[in-house]
């Protein structure tokens, strides 16, 4: 989809959006490329102040160059857009599990580095210590559930096309405080 109908499909599901600069051309394309996308991936920042988390998942950092994301979903419930096609967020996963995003079917362990997820997921960044201690405020955690929602939507993907960091990358333990279960069980709830 293109950028404008991404931003369309988050704010009919009813999210507050907050368009970050040139977000709409702000992306790693000239890294490789960004698609066929098969699913959207959930992380938590690691990070503490919405202010401060937008800009480091926009500009990145020493090593690993932004955007992080294509929205910043902050505690207080609304996504920022800080880039729209490929963005660095993924990393290398697992082959298996794309493979099983891609026909909606119950996820592998993932146990290989071997695929580009750069390429082939939307990734969502929540502001969140990631300690397990930091809460998740309910505005945020339907935020997560509105966002992923709205990207299945449009696409016609079910609940099982969204996954977490850490069922793709070994050694990722993102999101941490809720379970990807239970998110999902909220995605497909609300597709219905």
């Amino acid at each position: 989809m293109s950028a404008s109908v991404f931003l369309s499909s988050l704010k009919a599901e009813g999210l507050t959006v907050v368009e970050v600069g040139d977000w709409r051309d702000h992306n790693r394309n000239h890294k490789g490329p960004w698609g066929p996308v098969h699913g959207v991936m959930i992380h938590h920042t690691v990070t503490q102040g919405s202010a401060r988390t937008v800009d480091l998942c926009r500009q990145g950092y020493s090593g690993l160059p932004g955007p992080l994301c294509h929205g910043v979903i902050t505690k207080d419930g609304k996504v920022h857009l800080v880039g729209y096609g490929r963005a660095n967020h993924a990393g290398l996963g697992d082959d298996d599990v794309l493979r099983a995003v891609i026909a909606e079917k119950g996820l592998p362990a993932d146990n290989e580095q071997n695929t580009d997820g750069n390429r082939h997921f939307y990734g969502f960044e929540c502001e969140n210590l990631g300690d397990g201690k930091d809460p998740w405020p309910a505005a945020q955690l339907e935020a997560v559930e509105r966002a992923a929602a709205a990207v299945c939507r449009r696409h016609g993907w079910n609940e099982r096309s969204v996954i977490g960091h850490l069922e793709w990358q070994p050694g990722k333990v993102d999101p941490r405080g809720f379970t990807m279960a239970s998110m999902r069980k909220r995605i497909r709830d609300r597709l219905k």
